[in-house]
């Protein structure tokens, strides 16, 4: 029997509306611990379809760095209904949209389609998911595709200073480790291996459904029951099964005062300079969050107008943060011409410094929650959004928390609030990673630089 409901803004049974206003958030459990979470846009002609697989690169052993994000790539190639080229024409033949990307924590592929094309992308990408033949010849054809994404993202030293920067905070670690692999570990995975890592993480408890659009709940659960059920995958696993809940109990090994420089022939050189944030479950990730829009969030932030408006030293700059299940990150970005690499740290430095010693004024931080509750709002108003949310939410907390209950954790943080994160986080010695072409006075200067 399903178990169903519909969910408020605590996670728990009882009728809602959804964050948008758009419509209620509803939830069903079917046999085998797969959730069905959907949100309902009555005003929109469009429906967006996502499965979430409970597993990410940092579940992967060093031998198989790469696997979930290959894997990710090969169950777009045929299943056992559908080749490569009939999947791809499922959806192209409806104007609809299928992609699919790889995190640290988690995997995601979905769909967007016509309100009426519902039951198409449901059937497409359910069958994809429980139904993929990772035939060998496909597994080797796309080898080749994702080492040439390696190297495009190689060829991006504004993409790659990031995964030098998680290798500079976590070392070779699951969270130091790309997420698109290497070379060599992309050569070395085999079709068992995949295979293996495909059956141990894509079952029915490690799986969340996620829909929002012009849509019904049940006729949405009655599909994605039928997808399921077509290949066998609920049965395949005990009826009494319990989803997978959220990631717990890990410790994340990170680094401080480590500074990694890569010495490329480029025209400018790029800077990630960071230190240790918070996680994903601790409330002050809300004060960390205005705290770094206010610093390097938009045009009017500290580090936009002292780096780029009053010297015009850098095209971007920007802070950020990011949380995962146990650890995050607090980074600053630059990208700026190798000869002022050295002044644009020191400025970087010297915003943290002065924002851990004596926080922001209060008018800089107004701003910087209006800014976060704009954007907040405005990025849910399309139903990819919404159901990124859902299933995002779903995985990482195990609860949906409406958009009014975020916005209101938003406009609910102090000045105080900010000042003892900024000092929690700021004062933390920090680490560094540069890719740019560096003579050993730079270099040197770097190191001086983070002592």
């Amino acid at each position: 029997m399903s178990v169903g409901g519909r969910v408020g803004g605590n996670g728990g049974n009882g009728s809602a509306g959804s964050g948008t206003g758009a419509g209620e958030i509803r939830k069903t459990v079917l046999p085998g611990g797969l959730r069905v979470l959907t949100e309902r846009v009555p005003t929109v002609r469009s429906a967006t379809f996502g499965i979430w697989v409970h597993v990410g690169s940092r579940d992967e052993t060093p031998a198989l760095n790469g696997a979930t994000h290959y894997l990710e790539h090969v169950l777009f190639k045929g299943t056992e209904r559908r080749s490569a080229l009939e999947i791809s024409a499922a959806l192209d033949a409806v104007g609809g949209e299928m992609n699919a990307f790889t995190s640290k924590e988690f995997t995601c592929y979905y769909a967007r389609v016509l309100d009426a094309d519902l039951p198409l992308a449901i059937d497409v990408v359910g069958d994809m998911l429980t139904s993929s033949v990772l035939d060998p010849a496909e597994i080797e054809a796309e080898r080749g595709v994702i080492l040439e994404e390696i190297a495009m993202t190689e060829d991006d030293p504004g993409d790659c200073v990031h995964d030098l920067f998680a290798h500079t905070m976590f070392g070779d670690s699951p969270l130091g480790r790309p997420v698109l692999g290497t070379v060599d570990t992309v050569n070395s995975l085999t079709r068992d291996r995949i295979a293996r890592f495909y059956r141990k993480h894509y079952d029915p408890p490690h799986l969340v459904v996620a829909a929002a659009g012009n849509l019904d709940h049940d006729a949405v659960v009655h599909q994605v029951r039928a997808a399921f059920d077509r290949a066998g995958a609920l049965s395949r696993t005990d009826g009494t099964a319990e989803p997978v809940g959220p990631r717990t109990g890990m410790r994340a090994v990170r680094a401080h005062g480590r500074v990694d420089l890569s010495d490329r022939r480029t025209e400018q050189a790029h800077l990630v300079l960071g230190m240790p944030g918070v996680s994903r479950n601790d409330d002050r990730r809300w004060a960390l969050g205005v705290l770094s829009t206010a610093l390097g969030g938009g045009m009017s932030s500290r580090l936009f107008q002292e780096i780029r408006e009053k010297r015009g030293l850098a095209y971007s700059t920007y802070s950020y943060t990011s949380g995962f299940a146990d650890c995050g990150l607090f980074g600053v970005y630059a990208g700026c011409r190798p000869s002022q690499v050295a002044d644009v740290l020191k400025i970087c430095r010297d915003e943290l410094d002065q924002a851990a010693r004596q926080g922001l004024p209060d008018d800089e931080l107004k701003r910087a929650i209006g800014q976060l509750t704009g954007s907040t709002v405005l990025g849910l108003e399309d139903t990819g959004a919404l159901m990124h949310r859902l299933g995002k939410s779903e995985l990482c907390w195990g609860e949906q928390l409406s958009v009014d209950d975020m916005l209101a954790k938003i406009s609910a943080v102090t000045p105080d609030d900010v000042r003892a994160v900024a000092q929690d986080v700021l004062d933390q010695r920090p680490s560094l990673a540069v890719i740019g072409p560096l003579t050993d006075r730079q270099a040197s200067q770097l190191h001086e630089a983070v002592a």
